[in-house]
This record gives structure tokens, sequence and C-alpha cells, in this order.
């Protein structure tokens, strides 16, 4: 059962300038993550920000959630100008995207950009997997990610040529077989949103944004990582998130159906 909980933080009035799109952004539950510095990037550059985030994930993490993020990521996007609205929302359940849709259409109108940074990522291989990790995995990364998009097409209604999806994904697979199964089957059906939402005129993308050390990362890990890479460092939130805003910008609609690769050259 989903729970909504809101964190609404107006920064403009009633007399809002009409020209600022909405972007929804899914996945936004810690300060430091990924979905964060998107929100912060697109905030700044004129868009306003609806955004989920699901505690009870963090919670099982080995990083656990942290207090007050809903709040302080809302305040850090009205500095940039930016209306806000959260939503606590779990994507395993099938009829969570439509209602955050209902929900944001009605505090803040249309959405114009949806961005997934949303996950499941759980760490298993091929023979310690059970299935109800590999079904959440699933329901989480691939079926939910389907159907925010189907509620997208269904609802578009900004002008044409304006719309955008961008979805965040993962070719990791040796000892974390259902997040980089689940993960891959997000890059189809986020593609496939290229061509399937044409008449829309919106653009679908993926981006892998490798190694991005969020508070997950063992030493060890972060040593290969970093040899591994020609610019011998991490991948930092930042990072991914210019390259959503351009992808979201007027001069990023040519590119369209894409599986882009923002990891520093990783080997």
């Amino acid at each position: 059962m989903t729970t909504d909980t809101d964190h609404d933080q107006p920064a403009h009035g009633p007399g809002s300038p009409a020209d600022r799109p909405l972007a929804l952004i899914t996945g936004v539950g810690r300060t430091v993550g990924i979905g964060a510095g998107i929100a912060r990037r697109l905030a700044a550059s004129g868009w306003d920000i609806a955004f989920t985030y699901w505690t009870p994930y963090d919670d099982r993490m080995s990083w656990g959630s942290e207090p007050g993020a809903t709040e302080a990521i809302s305040q850090s996007l009205a500095e940039h100008g930016a209306s806000t609205t959260a939503i606590e929302a779990d994507l395993a359940d099938p009829d969570t995207p439509a209602r955050v849709f209902d929900e944001v259409e009605q505090r803040m109108g249309s959405v114009t950009a949806l961005v997934m940074s949303h996950c499941e990522s759980v760490d298993s291989g091929l023979l310690d997997t059970t299935v109800e990790s590999f079904d959440r995995h699933f329901a989480v990364n691939a079926r939910a990610t389907w159907l925010l998009i189907r509620e997208f097409g269904r609802r578009f209604a900004a002008e044409r040529g304006t719309g955008r999806i961008v979805s965040l994904t993962s070719d990791h697979t040796v000892g974390n077989l259902p997040y980089g199964a689940s993960k891959g089957a997000l890059d189809r059906i986020t593609l496939a949103a290229a061509h399937e939402l044409a008449h829309l005129g919106v653009t679908a993308n993926a981006i892998n944004p490798g190694p991005v050390d969020t508070g997950w990362m063992p030493e060890k890990v972060r040593e290969q990582c970093v040899r591994s890479t020609p610019l011998g460092r991490l991948g930092t939130p930042q990072d991914t998130a210019h390259l959503v805003d351009f992808l979201c910008s007027r001069e990023g609609e040519w590119i369209n159906g894409q599986l882009l690769m923002s990891n520093g050259g990783l080997a």
C-alpha cells in the first residue's frame, strides 16, 4: 500500500511565470543522491519540480534513511525559484504511477519531463537471488518505468517537441543479477517510447552514469572503479545532472532513442 506524504514548498504565488515547465523526478530520497542532483540542476535551469521518494527502501539499505532530506531538497529547489511538491511513493505497487501523476497534476499541473532515477538494488547472483527479490526488482525497475511512461504518454499536454523522458540505467550484472537484468528491461521500455510517443514529439533516452558513489561503495570497489576510469575519478551526481539538463533543454531535442554512456570512459 502506497503512503503519500506531502512536502510542498511553493516558490511562486498565483502569478508564477506560465512558461516554467514541470519535471517529475522519481527516486529523490537523499540529498547526496543522483536524483537530488538532477532536481537541483533542472530547478536552476528554470523547471518546477515534483519528486518522489520511498523511505522504507533507504531504511533497509546499508546507508539508511536521511532524516529531513525531503525538506532540505525542497528548500534547495526553492532557492532556485522552483515550485516543488514531494510524494512518498512505493513504486512496487502497480497503482502508484497513476496516483503520483494524479497528485502532481492536482497540485502543479501537467508534466513536461519525466526523469526516472528510482531503483531497487540488492546485490545477489544467479545462485542466491530469491524469487521474491527478483520479482521486486522487476516491479520497481521495469514495470514501474513502463507504467510511469504510459501515464506520461496518456496525459502529455505540452507543446509538441518539448516533452522529455530520461531514465537512469546500469549494465552491472555479475553478482547483481536482478538489478542488471531489470535495468536491461528498463532500457528497452525507455527506447520504445522514442518511437511509440513520436506522435507527441516526445524524446526518450536512457543514461548509464557509471559508478557514482552516493554512499554505497565499499573502499575496494571505489579503488577499482577509479583505476578503471581514464579520468581517474568516480562520477558525481552533478555529472549525470548536467547531461539530463541538456537532454531536457530545447538544444537536446535531436538526441532521441539513445542509450548514453556517461561514465568517464570506464573500461
